[in-house]
Parts: structure tokens; C-alpha cells; sequence
């Protein structure tokens, strides 16, 4: 090595050590500020995402991070969202999160090897930038570094590997086919990053030939993300939509609802008999063929929530389905973006989540009380449409059910379970405080149901001040959208 040479090494080692120093001084910063790191090494095979993700931790604290492999499916990962498995393991505020290669893998390696139509990529990349838009706007500090090599270097370090028994298993049959391909998957990894690259999200690429100049620059990235955000000022409140009329969502869609209807007892039973006894067949043919099912209750203090979900579960299998009741958050669940509690119980494939109160608490309660901002609960609409689209688009049926009673109703059941010994614990101080905000959160109700009903992912209104009627209209509804949708994938599967 020449003079010259050394002093070049020695230099680039000083920047190395001074950038690892950097970063460790921002990982602490970001600790103390709340501010979640989310960074993804994508990249061509050999590129060398492993031995760079190492280079980077040595610089933080090891408490303080965790790192996560995307390129692998185990039995949990095929039988959920292809997201699901990125979203339960997104950071926590003033943690970072690290994944060799990440949910870009589903239009980048998947789409080379022909595993994704045109329809399932075309959903897969409105998925994926809905993801990210996501968690950017949750606070998250999103870092996307994409690593490249020529092809003459990839083959080279693919004989190496495969040079040695202890390293030959990490080079399969298909890295060699992109190899061979080489410029047809560097079209389509081009691709990918014009229709993904984001003010909010940007792709950084590296070129990752030699180690220690890509190591550098990685960390420099890094490090100037990092800082980038320690120094933003919060975003200022956005309105979403323009002046709202005073009484477009005062007498909105509740008001069309006809609570007379009922049943008598002797009708209610035998339908509710027959309804749960196909529900019980219906739960198999579902295991059967893999359909994931999401079924979201919300409604008045005493509307009936718990009794319809009791009628509805009576004859599952209770191997097959979770009833998932939703409180107040707890301090691991609010250091998250507020979806990531829910991420964490979409059901398999083949089995049914049920909600006993759902996300749209962050529009209805969290809107109410004050314990977002108008900001976020403005941008939920969008967020909990997307993030139902994502599940349907995966197979699931996604139903959300609004069970419906008047003032009057509910006034007689509070009085009713005070009276009761038996159910007296179901009534609170903050029913009678939620009652005296009964217009407003009517208003928020109605806005609600506007916004978020989709194709995708229905509200049903059900008329409840008949219990008898809510229950057998939950049930139908149910069985109803899973015949059509057994029928839809016994169709496609010939």
C-alpha cells in the first residue's frame, strides 16, 4: 500500500469512527424525544445488507434497537397480510428498527419471479405507499437506503460464497437467474423506486462495491434523517376538507334509521337458531379454504354489542375465532402508532378476529375527549380505509357493524342494569358523561359512517332498540357476506 493509499484509509477510518460517534449522540437524542426510526437495507443479492446492517449497530446502543428479516416467509407471515408482519414490528417512540430487506420484496424480488399478477402489484404498491405515508405522518423517521453492484461484482461474490460449505446455502438457484438477468431486474428495482421515491419517503442508493465508502454513506444518511427530524417543528394543524355545513353530519345517516323494527320472541328464536347452526358449518368452510375474517362492532354505551357478539359465537369453534375487547390504550400501545394494537390481532387465514370496539375510536372517543389532534383524527379517515383495503386485499372479509339505539333506549338500560346486581358492573360514570356528549358524538358518528363505508369494507347500520331484530340482523349479514365469499374463492379454485 502506498503512502498515499494509507493516508486515504486512515482518513475514510477518522470519518467512520466520527459518523459512528454521530450517531450514537442522535440515537440518544431521539430516545429522549419520543422519535421513532424506522430504516430498510434493500438491494441486490450479495450486495452485502447483512455485513452494512452490522456496521451501522455497532454505532448505537444495543438496548435501543432491534433488527428484523423481511425476505422470509414463515407460517405466520403466509398466513396473515403481507403487512401485517412489518406492522407489528414497527418502532416504538424512541426506538429503531432495522429490516434487511422489507415489504418492497413483494414488488421487487416476487415480481421478477412472476409470483404477483398485475392486480395483486398494482395493490401491492398502493399498499406500500399508503404503508409509509402511514407511519411517516405517525411520527416515524423513515430511512430507505437501496444497495446496488455491477453484475460482474455480484457474480464474483456469488462464487465466493459458494466457494466455501459454510457459506455456499446463502446462494439459491433464483439469485443466480437475476444474475443472469441482470437487466431486466435492474428495470424492474428502477421501477420500483420512481413510483415509490417520496418527499416523505425517499430512496437513498449506495453504491455498495466498496465497503467502507458505503458504510459512510449509510450512516451518514442515517445520521442526517435523524437530525433532520430532531430539528422539525411540529406540523401545523391541516384541515382536510372544506367548511362543513352545520347540520350535514347532525342529521346524517342515524337519522334514517327505523327503530320500530323488531321480532317476536318465538321468530327471533328459530332464526337465531337456524343462523347459528350455518354459522357453525360456515366456520369450517372457511378454515377449509384459508379466508381470513374481521368483524368490527361499535355503537352506543348499552346498544347491544356484547349480546350480539355472544349470539354470534355461540356455535364457532373457539379454536377458529378471538373475541378482541378494546380499552383505553396502555403505555406500550400508546408509544405506537394508534393501528399497531389492532395490527397485532388480524386473524390467520382461516380464522375470524372480532372487535368489541375497533380503531374508529381515534374518530369517535379520541376526537371527543381531545386525545388526538384535529390533524390526526382528520387524517384517520384515510389511514383506517387504506389499512381495511390492505386486509381485503389479502382475502379478508371485513365487515363493521354500527348497532343503533335512540336516547330514550339507552336511558331505560342504564336504569335498567342499575337495578340489576347482576349487571350493574356493566354501567360506569363515563356512560352518564358519554351520554351528556350524545350530539356530539352523534355528529362524529354520522361523519363516520360517510367516510369510512367503502366496497371494500361495508358499515352495517343495525336497528337496535329491538334486541331480538340487532342480533338476527348481525347474524344474517354475517353468514350473508361469507357464503358470497366462499362461493367467490371455491370458483377460483375450480
Amino acid at each position: 500500500m502506498s503512502e498515499k493509499e494509507k493516508k486515504q484509509s486512515m482518513e475514510q477510518k477518522a470519518k467512520l469512527e466520527q459518523a459512528m460517534l454521530r450517531l450514537g449522540l442522535l440515537q440518544r437524542k431521539c430516545r429522549e424525544a419520543k422519535l421513532p426510526v424506522l430504516i430498510t437495507f434493500d438491494g441486490y443479492d450479495a450486495a452485502g445488507k447483512g455485513l452494512q446492517i452490522n456496521r451501522l449497530i455497532q454505532a448505537f446502543d444495543p438496548r435501543g434497537f432491534d433488527v428484523y428479516t423481511g425476505d422470509r416467509d414463515g407460517e405466520e407471515e403466509l398466513l396473515r397480510p403481507f403487512l401485517w408482519r412489518f406492522a407489528v414490528k414497527a418502532p416504538a417512540a424512541g426506538r429503531i428498527v432495522i429490516f434487511d430487506t422489507s415489504w418492497y420484496r413483494k414488488v421487487q424480488m416476487d415480481r421478477f419471479d412472476k409470483k404477483a399478477g398485475k392486480k395483486e402489484l398494482k395493490n401491492a404498491f398502493a399498499d406500500i405507499l399508503a404503508f409509509e405515508k402511514q407511519l411517516t405522518d405517525g411520527g416515524v423517521v423513515l430511512v430507505k437506503l437501496f444497495l446496488t453492484i455491477s453484475e460482474k461484482e455480484q457474480r464474483k461474490r456469488f462464487k465466493a460464497l459458494e466457494a466455501s460449505k459454510e457459506t455456499a446455502w446463502r446462494v439459491s438457484e433464483n439469485d443466480w437467474k437475476r444474475n443472469e438477468q441482470y437487466e431486466k431486474y435492474e428495470k424492474i428495482n428502477q421501477k420500483m423506486r420512481e413510483q415509490t421515491d417520496r418527499p416523505y419517503a425517499p430512496w437513498t442508493v449506495v453504491d455498495a462495491e466498496k465497503k467502507n465508502e458505503a458504510a459512510l454513506k449509510i450512516m451518514n444518511t442515517v445520521a442526517d434523517a435523524m437530525e433532520a427530524a430532531l430539528a422539525a417543528e411540529a406540523p401545523a394543524a391541516q384541515l382536510f376538507d372544506g367548511p362543513v355545513p352545520p347540520d350535514r353530519y347532525q342529521k346524517g345517516i342515524l337519522a334514517k334509521a327505523d327503530l320500530s323494527l323488531s321480532l317476536p320472541q318465538k321468530e327471533y328464536k328459530d332464526r337465531l337458531d337456524a343462523l347459528q347452526k350455518k354459522l357453525a358449518l360456515l366456520h369450517s368452510e372457511l378454515y377449509r379454504l384459508r379466508i381470513p375474517v374481521v368483524l368490527g362492532f361499535e355503537g352506543w354505551d348499552a346498544a347491544g354489542k356484547g349480546g350480539a357478539i355472544r349470539r354470534l359465537t355461540s356455535h364457532l369453534d373457539p379454536r377458529g375465532y378471538k373475541v378482541c375487547p378494546t380499552a383505553s390504550p396502555n403505555d406500550e400501545e400508546r408509544a405506537h402508532h394508534y393501528l399497531w394494537r389492532f395490527w397485532n390481532n388480524i386473524p390467520k387465514a382461516g380464522h375470524i378476529a372480532i372487535f368489541d370496539r375497533t380503531w374508529y375510536g381515534r374518530v369517535m372517543v379520541e376526537r371527543i375527549e381531545g386525545f388526538c389532534t384535529e390533524t390526526e383524527w382528520r387524517r384517520a379517515y384515510q389511514e383506517i380505509n387504506e389499512m381495511e383495503q390492505h386486509l381485503v386485499n389479502a382475502g379478508a372479509v371485513v365487515l363493521k357493524f354500527w348497532l343503533h339505539i335512540d336516547k330514550d333506549e339507552q336511558e331505560r338500560r342504564f336504569n335498567d342494569r342499575l337495578k340489576n346486581p347482576d349487571k350493574q358492573w356493566k354501567i360506569t360514570d363515563e356512560d352518564w358523561r358519554n351520554r351528556e356528549k350524545w350530539d356530539r358524538y352523534e355528529e362524529a358518528v354520522n361523519e363516520m359512517l360517510e367516510k369510512t363505508s367503502t366496497k371494500a369494507a361495508p358499515w352495517v347500520l343495525v336497528e337496535g332498540n329491538s334486541k331480538y331484530y340487532a342480533r338476527v340482523k348481525v347474524l344474517e349479514t354475517v353468514v350473508d357476506a361469507l357464503e358470497k365469499r366462499i362461493k367467490q374463492k371455491e370458483a377460483k379454485n375450480g
